[in-house]
């Protein structure tokens, strides 16, 4: 019995919206609320080491400056990045290589 390979279709498949897409986003979102007040509090905590090891007082306030500052880069970063996967994911792709609709084989 010879092999018939099926009609491939017009359309490519959608990908489902699943709950592990949605947990994924909300990863994304909890990462950004607690990346920046942890960036802070962590430059903050090197500061302070600093102030006590050198006797300065000024370097626990340029650590927390330098910490939210460091914390605010990686947040857009982030952001840019996640609009680049999502710009990528909504364009529509009709299998020819060409992003608009109405080419058809």
């Amino acid at each position: 019995m010879p092999f018939n390979r099926p009609i491939p279709d017009d359309q490519p498949r959608s990908k489902p919206s699943t709950a592990i897409q949605g947990l994924v986003q909300a990863e994304k979102l909890m990462q950004i609320a607690l990346l920046l007040p942890s960036s802070a509090f962590i430059g903050w905590l090197a500061g302070a080491w600093a102030d006590s090891h050198f006797h300065q007082s000024w370097i626990g306030i340029a650590g927390c400056v330098f910490g939210g500052v460091s914390g605010l880069v990686y947040v857009v970063r982030l952001m840019i990045t996640t609009e680049k996967n999502s710009r990528i994911e909504d364009v529509p792709q009709n299998g020819t290589g060409e992003d608009s609709p109405d080419n058809t084989l």
